[in-house]
């Protein structure tokens, strides 16, 4: 399945779990190409709701952990 296709059912689990509730963090949640932000190894895993190393100790947030900007952004 395309990275395309794997953020946008992300986005439609996270919409249904009550995680994304408006239309325009719908949008950016899908502008926003997650693989580009982890190492290439783990690419694969972008869209898995999980959190991922991205180096020195520090990792990327799982999509669900990042409701707080949803508040920035509405």
């Amino acid at each position: 399945m395309s990275f395309d296709k794997r953020r946008a059912e992300l986005c439609r689990l996270l919409q249904a779990e009550g995680f994304i509730k408006t239309e325009r963090v719908k949008k950016a949640f899908l502008r926003v190409r997650r693989e580009l932000f982890v190492p290439e190894d783990l690419r694969e895993q972008a869209y898995d709701d999980i959190p991922l190393p991205i180096g020195r100790g520090q990792t990327i947030s799982a999509p669900h952990g990042c409701k707080p900007g949803e508040t920035w952004f509405a």
